[in-house]
């Protein structure tokens, strides 16, 4: 930012001593405008000394995928988006098997068990279970009576959610690949964390008489923004910020106003 160009030095009228017109050593005072010695950068000095950065919803270390950052006035632009509660997506990958202390494939092995059993019908049949508990408990704790008119009109625009602080819950789930031992989900879910996901893989494994642990979480969605509006670590740079902020404004906008009013 402090390299990028600067705007042009203020200018301020000074009357100052020049040789009249006549000769002779006669000076007369001449209005010019000079720029403002105070807008120099070296007096000025750097433009920028400090930069406020705000984080989303977090990633942890073994985590990767979407994480969003607020800059300067996004940082209440931030805490508006969090008060909408969105959805964000996961790519979880899983693999049976065997269980750790953490439930991540690098944690501390604690159990070998076999998987030959399991079937991609037996692993769906699990998550048919698991995503019609947690929309019992979207409902309950939306507050909302679904016989009501209300409740039709937030249901068309995709509104049902929890508007304050629940447990953790899983909107939808489905099984993208099945190849024993591995497999793969995609979780829509609230106000989870990482940890929580790793630990749903395991719970998934005793379900089907088995063990499982987690190899992946990769974020592809948090509320609005996607993996498309994502900058690699090589576009780091102010052009390319530029452009995403602007690239995102509208939709972000759209949201808070659809959500929020």
């Amino acid at each position: 930012l402090n390299a990028a160009p600067g705007r042009a030095p203020r200018q301020r009228v000074r009357f100052l001593p020049a040789p009249a017109p006549g000769g002779g050593g006669a000076v007369e005072l001449v209005a010019a405008r000079v720029p403002v010695l105070a807008d120099h950068p070296l007096v000025r000095g750097p433009r920028f000394k400090k930069l406020k950065i705000g984080a989303g919803h977090r990633l942890d270390v073994k985590a990767s995928g979407v994480f969003v950052l607020g800059v300067g006035h996004g940082n209440k632009l931030l805490t508006d988006l969090y008060n909408c509660h969105l959805t964000k997506v996961y790519i979880v990958g899983g693999l049976f098997g065997k269980a750790t202390d953490d439930f991540s494939d690098t944690g501390n092995l604690v159990e070998k068990t076999t998987f030959d059993h399991i079937t991609r019908e037996k692993l769906e049949r699990i998550l048919a279970v698991i995503q019609g508990t947690n929309q019992k408990a979207l409902l309950m704790y939306s507050n909302i009576d679904m016989k009501t008119q209300e409740a039709y009109e937030l249901a068309v625009k995709g509104l049902i959610r929890p508007m304050e602080k629940c447990p953790p819950i899983i909107t939808a789930v489905r099984c993208l690949q099945f190849a024993l031992p591995e497999f793969q989900l995609e979780i829509h879910c609230l106000h989870e964390t990482q940890q929580y996901l790793r630990k749903m893989v395991h719970e998934i494994g005793l379900e089907l008489k088995s063990s499982a642990v987690c190899t992946q979480v990769r974020r592809t969605r948090d509320g609005v923004f996607t993996v498309d509006d994502a900058l690699p670590r090589t576009q780091w740079n102010l052009q390319s910020i530029q452009e995403a902020i602007q690239n995102c404004q509208l939709k972000v906008e759209t949201e808070l106003e659809r959500t929020l009013g």
